[in-house]
């Protein structure tokens, strides 16, 4: 990784710019297409429903927060090579912050497919009313949404101390740096996730914002190769 880094760093960027850019549209269409087109969280028996109805959409809502995980694995990892010549230890604390994140999210994502196991009659749990069965259904999502929130401050943390990294970056442009750090700061709002939630449509404004540029930036510009090598202490190696 290190030779990668040294001879093609806006290469990675631009790898970096496309898994961020799959982790966004995967999540998007994961939470906006299906979960709330399926989940109604003060309604039970309409959310079992509509998941024996759509199934296999349930089902590949499940399959599409997968790749958004491994999108964002590989982009936390890659923004951490990224980001190393500003700081190894910063850039690292950055990526373990974020990575603790994915695990959450990850883990959660058992409680979104849990509920095809309680409904639509398995003779195993027969001893429970449907009524029961759909209760639990329901409390299987919420404790994944729940899961997501805690994720969410994770990244909070990371994306916050990325955005001071790029500031302090000569190889990136400081703008980019202030909106991941606005980002962050918002994301932080999950560290309450019921104030999270309710001030969540301000704090997704500039959550999207932050990485519309971001993404952008990276897949067309990439980094500045000679700057990048001149603070990584490489001088004369760029191409």
């Amino acid at each position: 990784m290190d030779r990668i880094t040294e001879t093609s760093p806006r290469l990675i960027a631009r790898i970096t710019g496309a898994f961020f850019l799959l982790t966004m549209l995967t999540g998007i269409f994961a939470q906006g297409f299906v979960s709330e087109k399926l989940i109604v969280f003060t309604d039970a028996a309409t959310t079992a429903s509509n998941i024996l109805a759509h199934k296999s959409l349930f089902q590949w809502g499940f399959t599409v927060y997968m790749i958004e995980m491994a999108g964002q694995i590989a982009m936390t990892a890659l923004f951490y090579v990224l980001l190393k010549p500003v700081s190894r230890s910063a850039s690292l604390l950055a990526a373990f912050w974020g990575l603790a994140g994915c695990v959450i999210k990850t883990f959660s994502r058992v409680f979104y497919i849990a509920p095809l196991f309680v409904l639509g009659g398995p003779h195993y749990l027969s001893v429970f009313s449907p009524e029961q069965l759909q209760a639990l259904a329901l409390l299987f999502l919420k404790v994944n949404n729940q899961g997501a929130a805690m994720a969410l401050a994770f990244f909070g943390f990371s994306t916050f101390l990325q955005g001071c990294l790029i500031l302090r970056s000569t190889f990136l442009p400081r703008i980019l740096g202030a909106l991941s750090a606005v980002a962050g700061l918002g994301w932080l709002t999950f560290l309450s996730p019921t104030f999270g939630y309710r001030v969540f449509p301000y704090v997704a404004i500039f959550g999207l914002l932050g990485a519309a540029a971001m993404i952008v930036w990276l897949l067309v510009f990439g980094v500045n190769e000679q700057r990048w090598f001149e603070q990584a202490g490489l001088v004369g190696r760029s191409r």
